[in-house]
């Protein structure tokens, strides 16, 4: 059994040999044996697999003839930059014919799972010569300016640039005469230029995620434009030349710094949706206000202005302008204005007037929680992604604040939720104030200085206090009954102390110890900064194990445990100090800190009982899970559930998936690694493995795509997932020498659920005939005669999208809440957030006509013209199956041109 991690098509190696044979066969390249061909008529796929530029060159050396069909070619950017700027000079001399080029970088992806861009930086001056080229797509690149050649393409009708680099266009830009389609999101664009006014026959213009602050009034001359996407920049004001676009149906504007629209904008004649959210508007014209297609959402309409009038003679203080980013990869400049801005991925800065001396560009990330990133004490829960902010280490010259978005925990009696940040080689905790956004969601808001590496974390309560020579009293605010005291002397110099209590259930040490009148105390954690010691004994208070009182309990049966660093052993130090017993209270003097904790047991060896206790209050009992999708039964999610929440997610996952029972209960580790492998269960079958980290209060989920090399036309091939403690070994234990390793008591193993891959649909057993073309069975997207879109096909789709899909799924009509709602449930998996939007958007329109058609469109208007085309083929594929069976079967009526069969004549 095959499984490929998260989704992702598994890389073969370029050899020679596929070169050579490439060359030899008529019909197609193919890559390696099984793997999809390269070549497959008038398209020509060298993404797919490294060594897309060796491959090219190699048809071209040997003049292949095919080459001089290809109209649509793509080949990744992700090659070194010498041999791709050879490998693509070579192009308007081998493939004349070309009407589509794609040259996106984005297919790979860091240790984090962000996409990278590829190694382009400019194009060729030859390419000006594919006369026949009206597609060309350099997104997710590193072009800094417009290649030369471009303006030159004057067939070209469709242009994208997205994800790059470029902060001006060229006015040679208004020289392409068929431009129909141009994208230049994400990228660093302060200005337009004039001539993009004269593109008089361009349809839809994004410039969204960009720097823009002004709009030239020759943007009034567009009079073919119909959709026009400026979100996401710095906006202020717009052209009154707006009213000019007179064909315009969609103008997105939100996310930007306007206080003011035109009022004619309410006069286009063919305008559908206009979308206003989160700018500066204090007023809009009455227009604008009742419209049913203005989106106005965020906007302090109504409000009046933050300040009164200043006296004449006061410098004026403008406005602190508001920022909102949806995107998880990206920056942003502050300016000694201040600023206010929020991102998508639940975070909100403030930066006040002054904070900056000069303009800072900010950069930030949203990464996945891995150890490394993660300091985590005995008794932490992590509540939050890691949010890196740079620059790391530039301090502001005031605060900035902080808002981080968390779900809280259940469990919240004794523990706080901190911010923790990384400052000079060494993690602190910042003061932290909870807001409420709604029950289930809390912002940690904090105070910083300056940026690094920030988290939110749920740690038992604790306390600190500044011990001077004149001594103090520290005592719990979650445990009051917990103190100690400071005696004059104790230290010649101020040091901080720092006391945490943790909470512990009885009811666990009695299970333990096999005793039913067991108890312990709260376990105290002392530390200290400076020396290891204090000069005069300190006295320490803890409360007397619950139901224990200092009138009643035995003596013999009262055992003070420490706990010993750095070997992490407890040891029984009852006789060694003297123990003052009061109704409620025990008291020690110690000189040196650390952990204590105070036990009522008749057992007399007690400090390996101890730390077994010690590990067991840090475990959480979970359950492993194996679904797979009912419809794609190759989609298979695995997920790691606290027990608590095992039978609602069943609940809400079971009309999608199913699948065998979860595990047994395993105890886990916060930060634990584990790792889920699918095992042999016959020698031509192939392991896969995926990594997981456990963390209490974040998804432990992803959903992967298993295959295999048995045969399953005849019958259903089983298989099994085991998941098993650790980092990802080098070799996965073969299926005996893992059975050994389950029953040892030491065992990395933790459970084995089954998984069935049934036997593919429409097949026939061996002896029944000869087996047909097999595929997924349809979802009814589309119908007989207009084609239709199986699992297969949109599992291709969803391959292709990348992180352009939250902009198809607004397209597809999705609300922007639910869009939001897959961002934080697949957090950690970018193409199970893809799958997700598109298999649960195709499962509601089931049976519904025009389905196909409105993916078709939402690819189009989401810049993916090249997904969108493999789409219509697809299509096309099926109409003619669907008119050659019809013509089979005499269901249609003959072609009256068509001259008649010998065999019809002779009947």
């Amino acid at each position: 059994m095959a499984a490929v991690a998260e989704g992702l098509e598994p890389e073969a190696a370029a050899t020679e040999d596929a070169a050579q044979d490439a060359v030899d066969t008529v019909d197609a390249v193919d890559a390696e044996p099984g793997d999809p061909p390269l070549l497959v008529g008038s398209r020509l796929s060298l993404d797919l697999y490294p060594g897309g530029c060796q491959r090219l060159l190699h048809l071209c050396a040997r003049q292949s003839p095919q080459l001089l069909e290809v109209q649509f070619m793509q080949l990744s950017s992700h090659e070194d930059p010498r041999l791709l700027e050879t490998t693509l000079a070579q192009v308007p001399c081998s493939l004349r014919h070309l009407r589509s080029l794609v040259l996106r970088g984005g297919q790979q992806r860091d240790v984090l799972g962000a996409c990278l861009r590829g190694s382009l930086t400019t194009l060729p001056a030859g390419l000006s010569g594919l006369t026949h080229l009206a597609h060309l797509d350099l997104s997710f690149n590193s072009l800094e300016t417009l290649p030369g050649c471009i303006p030159q393409m004057h067939g070209l009708s469709t242009l994208l640039l997205s994800h790059n680099h470029l902060s001006e266009l060229p006015e040679a830009l208004g020289a392409l005469p068929a431009l129909t389609f141009l994208y230049v999101t994400h990228n660093c664009l302060r200005t337009l230029p004039k001539a993009l006014g004269a593109l008089s026959t361009l349809q839809c213009l994004d410039l969204s995620q960009n720097l823009l602050d002004t709009l030239p009034p020759e943007i009034g001359g567009l009079s073919s434009l119909t959709e026009l996407n400026l979100a996401s920049n710095r906006l202020q004001s717009l052209p009154a030349s707006l009213a000019g676009l007179r064909s315009l149906r969609l103008l997105v504007l939100h996310s930007n710094l306007l206080t003011s629209v035109p009022t004619s904008l309410a006069h286009l004649p063919l305008l559908t949706r206009l979308d206003l959210r989160d700018n500066q508007l204090r007023d809009v014209p009455p227009e604008l206000l009742d419209a049913p297609f203005v989106r106005l959402r965020g906007n302090p309409l109504g409000e009046a202005p933050p300040a009164l009038p200043s006296p004449p003679g006061t410098p004026t203080i403008p406005e602190m302008p508001r920022l909102f980013l949806n995107s998880d990869l990206d920056s942003f400049l502050v300016t000694p204005q201040g600023c206010s801005v929020t991102l998508a991925c639940g975070v909100r800065l403030q930066f006040p007037a002054g904070a900056t001396a000069t303009p800072v560009s900010i950069r930030y990330r949203l990464r996945l929680p891995e150890p490394r990133l993660v300091p985590l004490g005995p008794h932490d829960s992590l509540l939050s992604h890691v949010l890196e902010l740079q620059p790391h280490g530039v301090a502001f010259q005031q605060e900035v604040g902080l808002w981080l978005l968390f779900v809280p925990p259940r469990a919240r009696r004794c523990r706080e939720v901190v911010v923790r940040t990384l400052n000079d080689d060494s993690w602190s905790d910042l003061e932290t104030h909870l807001e409420e956004e709604t029950p289930k969601r809390l912002w940690a808001h904090c105070q910083v200085p300056h940026f690094s590496w920030f988290l939110v974390v749920s740690r038992p309560v604790s306390n600190a206090c500044l011990v001077p020579p004149e001594g103090t009293l520290l005592y719990s605010s979650g445990h009051p009954g917990v103190k100690v005291t400071f005696p004059p002397g104790a230290t010649d110099e101020p040091r901080q102390v720092y006391m945490q209590v943790v909470r512990v259930a009885s009811g666990e040490l009695r299970a333990l110890l096999e005793e039913p009148g067991a108890a312990a105390s709260p376990l105290l954690c002392l530390s200290q900064s400076g020396p290891p010691s204090f000069l005069q004994p300190v006295t320490v208070q803890l409360p007397l194990p619950p139901g224990v009182t200092g009138l009643s309990l035995d003596r013999s049966c009262l055992h003070l445990l420490y706990r010993t660093p750095p070997e992490a052993t407890w040891d029984d130090i009852t006789t060694q100090v003297a123990l003052e017993l009061t109704h409620l209270y025990a008291r020690f003097r110690v000189t040196h800190f650390s952990w204590y904790w105070l036990w009522y047991t008749a057992k007399t060896r007690v400090e390996g009982l101890a730390r077994k206790a010690w590990e067991r209050l840090r475990l959480h009992r979970v359950s492993l899970i194996a679904l797979q999708r009912r419809r794609d039964p190759e989609q298979v999610l695995l997920q790691c559930l606290p027990l608590s929440k095992v039978d609602a997610t069943l609940r809400r996952l079971l009309e999608r998936y199913r699948g065998p029972e979860p595990s047994d209960t395993v105890e886990m580790f916060e930060g634990e690694k584990f790792f889920a492998a699918f095992e042999k269960d016959r020698p031509d079958c192939v392991q896969g493995r995926v990594c997981f980290v456990f963390y209490s209060h974040l998804k432990n989920v992803k959903e992967v795509y298993v295959t295999t090399t048995l045969d399953r036309q005849a019958q259903a091939v089983r298989g099994q997932v085991s998941f098993y403690r650790g980092a990802v070994p080098e070799d996965v234990p073969e299926e005996a020498e893992a059975a050994r390793h389950r029953k040892g008591t030491d065992s990395p193993w933790m459970a084995t659920l089954p998984i069935k891959l049934p036997r593919l649909r429409g097949s026939k057993a061996p002896g029944q005939g000869q087996g047909t073309s097999l595929s997924l069975a349809p979802l009814n997207l589309g119908d007989a005669e207009t084609g239709f879109l199986t699992q297969s096909n949109l599992l291709n789709v969803a391959g292709r999208l990348g992180p352009d899909w939250p902009a198809v799924a607004l397209h597809l009509g999705m609300p922007y809440r639910e869009l939001q709602r897959i961002r934080h449930e697949f957090r950690d998996d970018l193409d199970g957030q893809i799958r997700h939007m598109l298999f649960s958007w195709a499962e509601r329109q089931a049976g519904q006509p025009g389905a196909v058609g409105r993916l078709v469109q939402a690819l189009e208007q989401s810049d993916r013209l090249d997904v969108a085309e493999e789409v219509r083929a697809v299509l096309e594929l099926g109409r003619q199956k669907y008119e050659d069976s019809i013509q089979r079967t005499g269901l249609a009526p003959p072609d009256p041109s068509a001259s008649p069969s010998p065999e019809s004549a002779q009947a």
